[in-house]
């Protein structure tokens, strides 16, 4: 069998909800993008939603939102998938990096405060894999310096924080929508606040700046292309209702890699949940042990076994990009680019048995003894 690292799952509810969609001929600014975000507004607890093209589109749209601008700084993890960073280059803003805590692998709020300067005007936190950051000493440091805060909740949708749920802690929050994420609409994302004028703002800017009046040609305001077509919206509001079983299975997967692989701990780290946090699993991710492995070789032994994995994630300061850009190396974050290293993510998706999850974890622990052989020869 192969085993691709990640695959959507698709219901015949969905396939009738976008066929029907399609035979309505309302294929854009429709009433399915209005009930998606209101569902998704209620399902959140926040007062608006506001439906984008990508998560991408919506962190674009935070910055702006936030009025961000050229000169400013805002502080964000350098383990990430790059979008995070690039919105903030987007509008002109300065990306600073701030190193990761080891065991949740969320920017560490400990060496926040060092990062600060008077260019300083908020913290993008991303809340990786499905764990939420440690919003207390964040929101604490964001209150004394009076700075922003906006979520990245891409990877974490219905992750929560001692009792309260990702996406609702900042000025704004944006989740996604890609075909790996805990449910999908293919391409899309959303973008959360409870502030009404953010909101407003997101709308204009998300429809090529059209004003509040909706009217044809009427645009007050530099815009964008980033609206989300009807299809997407009505997949999302049918994904919607199922996110807690989706998730709920997810769970269910992830404690079968914890049973199969819990015996194989000298040879890899299994992923921790942080107290107080209820993890909602984009991903499952292992990191190898022994630094003289080399992991990508091992994702080639595996590919050729016919498991799918991939390294999640590479440090985004070391991309060359951002080396050219603001002459990072090697050495600048080191418990990023430890677990940039040594990470590995296994196929993870609805539909796994836990026949599948023995096979995959047999072939990877076999594997990683291969390697470990290797090493004392």
């Amino acid at each position: 069998m192969k085993y691709p690292i990640a695959k959507p799952y698709i219901g015949k509810e969905e396939k009738a909800v976008v066929a029907k969609v399609l035979r309505s001929g309302v294929l854009s600014i429709g009433p399915e993008v209005v009930a998606f975000e209101k569902a998704f507004a209620l399902k959140l607890g926040t007062k608006f939603a506001c439906a984008v093209s990508s998560g991408t589109a919506g962190l674009h749209l935070t910055m702006l939102a936030a009025g961000l601008k050229k000169g400013d700084e805002v502080l964000t993890s350098p383990f990430s998938f790059i979008a995070s960073a690039n919105a903030i280059l987007y509008v002109g803003a300065t990306p600073v990096f701030v190193d990761i805590n080891p065991v949740s692998f969320n920017i560490d709020p400990d060496k926040i405060e060092e990062k600060i300067t008077t260019k300083t005007k908020a913290i993008l936190v991303v809340h990786i894999f499905g764990q939420s950051a440690d919003m207390k000493p964040i929101l604490k440091l964001a209150n004394k310096y009076k700075l922003k805060v906006i979520e990245d909740a891409c990877e974490s949708l219905n992750a929560s924080y001692h009792g309260k749920k990702v996406g609702t802690f900042g000025e704004s929050a944006v989740f996604a929508f890609y075909p790996n994420k805990q449910m999908t609409t293919g391409e899309g994302g959303m973008i959360v606040t409870n502030d009404r004028s953010v909101d407003a703002l997101c709308r204009s800017l998300r429809n090529q700046g059209r004003s509040g009046n909706m009217q044809w040609l009427d645009h007050e305001r530099l815009g964008y292309n980033y609206r989300l077509d009807e299809m997407s919206a009505a997949l999302g509001r049918v994904q919607l209702q199922k996110l807690d079983w989706l998730i709920a299975e997810k769970r269910r997967i992830a404690a079968l890699y914890k049973k199969h692989l819990a015996p194989y701990q000298k040879f890899l780290l299994l992923p921790r949940i942080i107290s107080g946090n209820i993890h909602s699993w984009f991903v499952y991710v292992i990191n190898i042990k022994n630094p003289l492995i080399k992991r990508d070789a091992v994702i080639e032994d595996l590919e050729k076994l016919g498991i799918s994995t991939k390294a999640y994630l590479p440090s985004i300061h070391l991309f060359s990009f951002y080396k050219k850009l603001f002459k990072y190396k090697r050495g600048d974050f080191p418990v990023s680019e430890a677990v940039s290293d040594c990470s590995l993510a296994l196929p993870f998706y609805i539909g796994l048995k836990e026949k599948d999850i023995k096979i995959i974890s047999n072939i990877v622990v076999a594997t990683l003894e291969k390697h470990e052989k290797y090493l004392q020869k």
